[in-house]
């Protein structure tokens, strides 16, 4: 499987992922897929600002993202300091 094949699984897991955070007023964006397999994302919203989101985005996220696409090695989330 190539990269691009991958990034679309990714995209993919994350829209099934979305509705949930959505819910509890949050949301995730998908940024980018590292060279050595770890995804990048954004929280947003009211996961942006949870002291729960990390707990959420490694247990909940990157399971599910990991169960779905073996080749992942791990979900990060990315914060800018502008934001």
């Amino acid at each position: 499987m190539n990269n691009l094949e991958i990034e679309n699984k990714v995209r993919n897991v994350i829209a099934q992922i979305r509705p949930y955070l959505q819910r509890d007023g949050g949301d995730i964006e998908f940024l980018n897929l590292t060279d050595d397999m770890k995804v990048n994302v954004k929280l947003v919203g009211a996961c942006g600002a949870c002291p729960f989101s990390i707990m959420t985005l490694k247990n909940g996220v990157e399971q599910a993202m990991i169960k779905a696409i073996p080749e992942i090695k791990s979900v990060e989330a990315v914060n800018f300091a502008n934001d």
